[in-house]
């Protein structure tokens, strides 16, 4: 069964990461989406669940109330059309789209295989620790609800996007590649595999592979987005060590 409540108190996608992460862990309910911009709570739970229980779950901050129920008779009621997937994740290929087209012409001619991966690893992390900078403090709450690291160690997320700056630079500079590789390998590995179980329980949560600014879904996209730099990775890593 599937509800949505009015909630109240909410100011930034800070406050948006912790309502749904504080009645994510309730028993019985599945999955959870909140809406900063309605200030609605839409909770899919396989056992119905009492007003009061989810208010002792979130903080004095937040209230949480049943919507009241609207006569259709009476008034004409406005169903907003959900966008599709691929219409949310747009903003996602868009910038991709840029940086491989960037690193495709920083090593067209003559054309330079190991350059173009390093480019594209460079600004993948440059670009992308740029939107997760723009709101430092929503981050870490959004990052620690599906990467296993930030999730045991909180401090992580905080320091995860200076992380991206210092790697990008390093593989645009060619400083010490190989050690960019290797914690690269790491990082996305953890990541990926918090994402990968994240999918697999289907949970419906927000992606922060580009920060707060941007509310994105999480969905194979981003398994996909991890993908390629873990793959990148470790075919650098071969010719590098000579695996």
């Amino acid at each position: 069964m599937t509800h949505t409540y009015n909630v109240t108190g909410m100011t930034c996608n800070g406050c948006k990461a912790s309502v749904e992460k504080s009645l994510s862990e309730l028993q019985h309910i599945e999955s959870v989406e909140v809406n900063l911009n309605s200030n609605t709570a839409t909770i899919k739970m396989n056992k119905h669940i009492e007003v009061d229980t989810l208010q002792n779950a979130l903080s004095d901050k937040y209230t949480i109330s049943e919507q009241e129920a609207k006569n259709v008779f009476s008034s004409t009621q406005t169903v907003k059309e959900e966008k599709s997937e691929l219409k949310q994740l747009f903003p996602l290929f868009l910038i991709l789209g840029y940086i491989l087209i960037a690193s495709t012409l920083l090593n067209i001619k003559p054309w330079n295989i190991d350059g173009f991966m390093l480019d594209f690893m460079g600004l993948f992390y440059i670009v992308f620790s740029f939107f997760k900078l723009l709101d430092l403090k929503g981050f870490p709450e959004s990052f620690r609800m599906y990467d296993p690291l930030a999730k045991a160690i909180p401090a992580y997320g905080w320091i995860y996007p200076f992380i991206e700056v210092v790697l990008g630079l390093m593989f645009l500079v060619r400083f010490q590649t190989d050690i960019a590789l290797i914690v690269t390998l790491v990082i996305l590995g953890i990541t990926t595999f918090g994402v990968t179980k994240t999918l697999l329980d289907k949970k419906s949560i927000q992606c922060a592979c580009l920060g707060t600014a941007l509310n994105l879904p999480m969905t194979k996209a981003t398994f996909i987005e991890n993908a390629i730099m873990i793959v990148m990775a470790i075919f650098m890593i071969i010719k590098t060590f000579d695996v």
